[in-house]
């Protein structure tokens, strides 16, 4: 189901949050739908499958230009597709940065869920090299950014050299970040799916080949598979109705412990959706991060 079947059948499907949003005084799910959705310069496939593609927008300029692979959220579900985060990859080009947002499937897609979304995701993001000459891609300067689910799994990029060898998911070279930036991110599926974040999704994203929970935590979920070797920044919306501000706080205390570089930031009077506006007060700190990441150390 694609976001323009409208506000009232997304509501119907169970945006996540929708209930809580649009009881603050903070962005709800139809100012969402009613961001500015302006065209990528380029919409590329990365596999054979309609939903393995990227979107790819370009700063001006000669480059080459640091890189940020963006992750739609959504709660890993079908429904949601990767159109609310245009608006965000346009400001971060306009800013200097090129966007490569992905597409990938969800559950409820053919293939969806473990392991399709992770060989998917990775897929798409090892992908860039294939791209970088031809646009112009400083591949040395890469940021992974995600939204929510999104978030999860722009951590779960960054861990994939944790994964065991004997993993469907391992690969020998996965493209590195310089770091990641989650917003409202969910990095810890145990954790979430005892929260009740995103209904039974957590749950769902473990099922698969019947191998032990405790196994499919260590190969999905990036609080299971630390360190990351990499800075991280995590964004949090004071009045949040889809993720606790404590589910980063746990997880910013758990890679401080392992000694990955960590900054956290609370963005006050926004929900979860402003985190995704250029035209909201987040927009300064998401930049500012994503800045700080490319700059290094």
């Amino acid at each position: 189901m694609p976001l323009a079947l409208g506000v009232a059948a997304l509501l119907a499907a169970g945006w996540p949050g929708a209930a809580q949003e649009s009881e603050m005084n903070v962005m709800t799910v139809q100012d969402l739908l009613a961001l500015p959705q302006p065209a990528p310069d380029h919409r590329l496939p990365y596999g054979d499958h309609p939903l393995q593609f990227g979107e790819l927008r370009l700063p001006g300029g000669a480059g080459p230009f640091p890189v940020a692979v963006l992750i739609h959220g959504g709660c890993w579900l079908a429904p949601y597709s990767l159109g609310h985060l245009s608006a965000l990859a346009a400001a971060l080009a306009a800013e200097g940065v090129a966007t490569w947002s992905l597409e990938y499937r969800r559950l409820g897609d053919t293939g969806g869920g473990y392991p399709g979304t992770f060989e998917d995701v990775a897929r798409g993001t090892d992908a860039l090299r294939s791209l970088a000459a031809v646009h112009r891609l400083d591949l040395a300067r890469v940021v992974f950014v995600g939204h929510s689910a999104g978030g999860h799994l722009a951590l779960w990029l960054a861990a994939r050299p944790n994964l065991p060898q004997d993993s469907p998911l391992w690969a020998a070279q996965p493209l590195r970040p310089r770091g990641v930036v989650a917003l409202a991110g969910i990095p810890d599926l145990a954790q979430a799916a005892a929260l009740g974040v995103c209904g039974d999704a957590p749950e769902r994203l473990l099922e698969g080949d019947g191998a032990p929970r405790r196994r499919r935590l260590a190969e999905v979920s990036p609080a299971d598979m630390l360190p990351l070797g990499v800075p991280v920044g995590l964004i949090t919306a004071a009045h949040d109705g889809v993720v606790p501000a404590a589910v980063a706080a746990s997880f910013a205390t758990k890679l401080a412990q392992l000694g990955d570089p960590v900054k956290t930031w609370e963005v006050a009077g926004v929900g979860h959706y402003e985190l995704v506006n250029p035209a909201s007060p987040a927009w300064s700190v998401v930049r500012g991060a994503v800045r700080e990441v490319l700059a290094g150390p």
